[in-house]
């Protein structure tokens, strides 16, 4: 990929103009959504004597429900308090190319995508630092996730650097994070992922930047604040069809596909007397089956289009903590197969409704992630 292909241009949106005064290892770029996370890790970073600049994607806005909520005036307002440059970055044409197409095609295959990871790996830490580098000379980003990076080895060593969990377990940030190349950790810097969410707001706060009390983004930033599945225009995705139990028998007719994820339960239009889930999308047959939280559970689940980071510790039989959702916390399995292409892990319990187009995620024991991928499939093994 390179950025020729798509229209990316880069903005300046402030009265400041980029000119550093430190060397090239204390210059960094911030992408900036204009929420408290980011525009601390800004303040951050500035506190610490960087030479820093914000930069915002500006994205498609897909819907026409409720406002934009990543590419606002806020990053650029707490740019100018801050006396640092703010620059747009327009991506739009990729962002529709690479980001919001997918997301489509993968609901038309019954998956549930992860466009967030999609835009970290494809966009942020791709094209646009690839774009910053070429103009601006720059090789250190930082951005407001939760996460950490780590460098290995005595000072003055070169044995790597890993990417690892946050300090705040509950508002880590890392399995959205797997995608980056490794040969970017070196320069990646994530100030918040020694803080709690509290914490940051509390730095904001003193530092009276005007988002510190802002709400956090719930939805997808290309659906507005809208419901993703305005994005997701198809007919097909919305055409009546089949509910049926586990084992193919009707039970009920939902209201298209578009309308449901692996391990839903609230809102899929029938009631069994017991709680139900969905545990199956047939995109072909135009149906959805249900089944218990037994039969929707599975122990072994395979992942394609791996990102690797730690290839020394990617090997067969190899014990590692799995992640399936950003939302769950991570739990102990086998990595059973491996090849270039693909990856399968059997987990010690049953996962619930491991979801195709989703994420699987392994940690070592010092929470480092060792590789990634798109889950795939997902097997009954409940052994």
């Amino acid at each position: 990929m390179t950025n020729n292909k798509w229209d990316i241009k880069l903005q300046r949106s402030s009265h400041l103009s980029w000119q550093p005064e430190k060397q090239a290892d204390k210059q960094i770029a911030v992408l900036m959504s204009g929420g408290v996370d980011s525009s601390t890790t800004a303040y951050l970073l500035k506190q610490q004597g960087w030479d820093v600049f914000g930069v915002t994607m500006k994205v498609p806005l897909s819907t026409n429900v409720g406002k934009r909520t990543c590419c606002g005036t806020d990053a650029a307002f707490v740019c100018e308090q801050l006396a640092i440059p703010h620059y747009f970055v327009d991506v739009i044409e990729a962002f529709e190319e690479i980001i919001i197409e997918p997301f489509r095609q993968s609901y038309i295959r019954g998956e549930t995508p992860n466009p967030c990871a999609d835009c970290n790996s494809l966009l942020k830490f791709s094209l646009v630092w690839d774009l910053l580098r070429e103009k601006f000379g720059i090789t250190y980003l930082a951005t407001g996730h939760y996460a950490r990076i780590y460098k290995l080895g005595p000072e003055g060593t070169e044995r790597g650097f890993r990417l690892g969990k946050a300090k705040d377990d509950a508002k880590d940030q890392s399995y959205f994070l797997y995608g980056i190349s490794a040969d970017k950790l070196a320069n990646l810097v994530l100030p918040l992922g020694e803080f709690t969410k509290e914490q940051v707001r509390a730095i904001a706060a003193d530092a009276n930047l005007p988002v510190a009390e802002k709400s956090e983004s719930m939805e997808l930033c290309f659906a507005g604040e809208g419901d993703y599945r305005a994005v997701l225009n198809n007919a097909a995705l919305n055409k009546p069809g089949d509910i049926t139990d586990m084992q193919g028998n009707k039970i009920a007719e939902h209201k298209g596909i578009a309308n449901y994820t692996l391990g839903q339960r609230r809102g899929v239009g029938f009631a069994g007397g017991k709680p139900l889930y969905v545990g199956r999308i047939n995109a072909e047959k135009n149906t959805i089956a249900l089944g218990t939280r037994d039969e929707v559970s599975c122990r072994t689940v395979t992942a394609n289009r791996l990102n690797i980071l730690i290839p020394e510790e990617l090997v067969a039989g190899a014990q590692f903590s799995g992640k399936i959702r950003s939302y769950n916390e991570s739990h102990p399995c086998k990595l059973s197969e491996i090849s270039k292409d693909a990856m399968t892990a059997e987990f010690d319990l049953p996962q619930f409704a491991p979801c195709p187009g989703q994420r699987l995620v392994l940690y070592n024991s010092n929470g480092y992630i060792v590789a990634g991928g798109t889950i795939v499939t997902a097997l009954g093994n409940k052994k």
